[in-house]
């Protein structure tokens, strides 16, 4: 097999934006858009040319997702692309230039929703699927294209079906397709997040006895958070971010004339490799006992935890972000490695042990805003490059174990939805 990083024709090129055109203009708007149309046009695709594929389904049995089986003929490790389906809403339809569904292509841009996240990439990684169908005989392990339909609403629940499938080969790591040329995420800060109560008693607002109220005792203890003393980024170490902590929401009171006994309180905690979510969960209930502690209340200040998501970094050395970089260097591409601060799907593989890139694709503009387009011209070098990296996985003997480092362990607190969260939040 030629190891030279060779580019799809024109041929195959115009086939990858037939198929996200024909994508784009199936609305799959999260929440809001029946998915089965968006999935019987790659369904089509796929079932023409042979190539196996299932539907995934959630807990309670909902369309989350389509898996595509590519398995080589030689033992070795699974690896998987990864790309979503389902997009961002359309918002303020009016404020389009051209209507979000059109699937058009103008001055070299693709245009409608889903054209930067993720259809494109949906459509590129289907045709690398087939590509690898002809050579199974040469590759060991196999290839999974996992095309997500519940990735918008923050569930994941496509990724989240295929890691509880028995059947589905569990992958050594995974390549996700989100746009942009520049950067690769290696890794990202995790996050702790909860809900606290605060109580108090009840009073009328105008009554001449003072009643510290839930929403000032919640005041109080927002000072606190924000007061609160994290760790600097320590001496020698690959992860370059500091731990960060953000009240988010406060709900609480009602009307004028009473002050409320209850506020809550949503907090968010980014955490690193030095400030994991144990220490993220010390730090609030340090704030919780002081706030207790100086302003008594009827019920002490409840903790409800509500999700943690551990920080990951892979360094330019570990798949699958080698073969990546390696591959991008061979097509000319000065790739920069990013660990981001916001967190994204990555952490949610790290729990499992997976590692991932979050990254690369052609450039974009107007993503989960209005006018999304992506450009065509560099999808042939996008293309190749990711063909070429999954070769270089497929073709060696790669171990399946995790690369992932100790901060990666399960955790113990339900990932609950966690808003949009597949890019990076």
């Amino acid at each position: 097999m030629s190891r030279n990083l060779q580019r799809p024709d024109e041929a195959r090129t115009a086939s990858v934006v037939a198929l996200a055109q024909d994508l784009i203009r199936q609305p799959s708007r999260a929440g809001i858009d029946d998915y089965g149309p968006v999935l019987a046009v790659l369904e089509d695709w796929l079932a023409a040319r042979g190539l196996p594929h299932r539907r995934l389904h959630g807990d309670a049995g909902a369309l989350v997702g389509l898996l595509v089986e590519i398995p080589g003929d030689r033992p070795g490790a699974w690896w998987t692309l990864d790309a979503c389906v389902d997009t961002a809403p359309y918002g303020d339809e009016l404020a389009w230039s051209f209507p979000p569904a059109s699937g058009d292509i103008v001055d070299g841009w693709l245009r409608g929703r889903g054209a930067a996240d993720s259809k494109l990439a949906a459509a590129m990684f289907c045709h690398i699927a087939e590509d690898l169908a002809a050579q199974a005989r040469e590759l060991s392990g196999g290839l999974a294209v996992l095309l997500d339909v519940d990735e918008h609403t923050g569930n994941f629940g496509g990724a989240r079906a295929a890691l509880a499938d028995e059947a589905v080969a569990r992958p050594a790591g995974v390549m996700i397709g989100y746009p942009g040329m520049d950067e690769v995420v290696v890794g990202g800060r995790g996050l702790w997040r909860a809900v606290l109560t605060v109580h108090a008693p009840s009073g009328h607002s105008g009554s001449s006895k003072t009643v510290v109220g839930a929403i000032s005792r919640a005041a109080h203890l927002v000072g606190l958070l924000d007061a609160a003393d994290l760790p600097g980024v320590e001496d020698g170490s690959e992860f370059p971010l500091l731990p960060k902590v953000s009240v988010t929401a406060c709900h609480g009171g009602q009307g004028f004339s009473v002050t409320p006994d209850r506020c809550d309180l949503n907090i968010d905690v980014r955490t690193t490799p030095g400030f994991d979510a144990h220490d993220a969960e010390t730090l609030v209930r340090k704030a919780v006992a002081e706030l207790d502690a100086a302003s008594p209340a009827p019920r002490p200040t409840e903790i409800t935890p509500v999700a943690a998501w551990p920080p990951f970094r892979l360094t330019d050395t570990e798949q699958p972000a080698a073969a990546l970089l390696d591959a991008a260097a061979e097509a000319g591409l000065a790739v920069r490695t990013k660990t981001a601060g916001p967190s994204n799907i990555g952490n949610l593989l790290a729990g499992e042990g997976i590692p991932a890139t979050a990254g690369f694709g052609v450039p974009y503009e107007g993503l989960h805003g209005i006018d999304e387009r992506a450009h065509l011209a560099e999808l042939p070098t996008v293309y190749a490059v990711y063909r070429r990296a999954v070769l270089r996985l497929l073709e060696s003997d790669i171990p399946a174990a995790s690369q992932i480092s100790p901060n990666s362990a399960p955790s113990k607190y339900p990932t609950a939805p966690l808003g949009k969260g597949r890019r990076p939040r």
